[in-house]
């Protein structure tokens, strides 16, 4: 198996793992109060939306050569990071 792949196959095992993890926090928005809800909805639907692009650069890694990959790995990896932080940052706010 070569780098590419197997940097794909854990990027698409830490995105599966941010996808259960918004289930967990819209299973814990439904226990809250309506105010709650109401205040979390936004910040899960934040979330959704950096999971999406998560999700929309894993394909575009899929679709790259290996040729390719190594030429844009660093800016690959740097936009992940921001994802990353996103869905850290927006996690924190509901849990707060």
């Amino acid at each position: 198996m070569n780098a590419k792949e197997l940097y794909r196959q854990k990027l698409h095992a830490q995105l599966l793992e941010w996808q259960a993890h918004v289930q967990k926090l819209r299973a814990l928005s439904e226990k809250s109060s309506a105010d709650a809800q109401a205040a979390m909805k936004a910040s899960i639907e934040e979330l959704d939306a950096k999971i999406d692009e998560a999700g929309t650069k894993l394909l575009e890694l899929t679709n790259i050569s290996e040729d390719a990959w190594e030429s844009v790995r660093a800016n690959f990896e740097s936009a992940w990071e921001t994802l990353s932080t996103a869905v850290r940052d927006a996690t924190a706010k509901l849990r707060s």
